[in-house]
């Protein structure tokens, strides 16, 4: 058992006394690594203490929702070129900083294992479990040509700005991530 999942089954075990769950709503922005991975720590950990998760994936934020299978993307020249550089998917993220070619996210990934820290692909899974919400924006799948085939399974339907906003009116904690 990971750690995260630990203390996942212990805010579980405390419970929460209201009525209604307190909101979290994540914006991700990023398809980078070392920021996928708070986003979906922070999702999982939220969901765990009994709060009602949103996390609304945006521009490259998509790329942790991307199939690993899903190869080039798009119609447009301009699409398959994004599909060319940004090959998403939780696995092949890379790093916001030293990258080193591909070294750095497989040393982090190295190091996550050693410590027994989840992968981005199992908190994805277990965010799934735990019913956080998984909204892939719809504006950049259009501007990207990403279609829901190029998505992983069990995400909530694409979704606007609009109701991203619309649920962070009313939520206790929005993050921009």
């Amino acid at each position: 058992m990971t750690a995260q999942e630990t203390a996942a089954e212990t805010a579980m075990a405390e419970g929460s006394d209201s009525a209604e769950a307190e909101k979290m709503v994540i914006i991700a922005a990023s398809g980078d690594l070392d920021k996928a991975w708070p986003v979906m720590i922070l999702a999982t950990t939220g969901a765990a203490y009994g709060m009602d998760v949103t996390v609304f994936f945006t521009f490259w934020g998509l790329e942790v929702l991307k199939r690993p299978d899903s190869g080039i993307t798009g119609d447009d020249w301009r699409q398959k070129m994004l599909g060319v550089f940004r090959k998403g998917s939780p696995d092949k993220l890379g790093l916001s900083t030293m990258n080193f070619a591909g070294m750095g996210p497989w040393m982090m990934k190295g190091l996550a294992t050693d410590k027994n820290v989840a992968s981005v692909g199992e908190l994805l899974e277990l965010a799934q479990d735990m019913g956080v919400k998984l909204w892939p924006c719809q504006m950049t799948m259009d501007l990207m040509g990403l279609s829901n085939d190029d998505l992983i399974e069990g995400l909530d339907k694409p979704a606007g700005a609009g109701s991203a906003i619309s649920l962070m009116k009313d939520a206790s904690i929005s993050l921009f991530i």
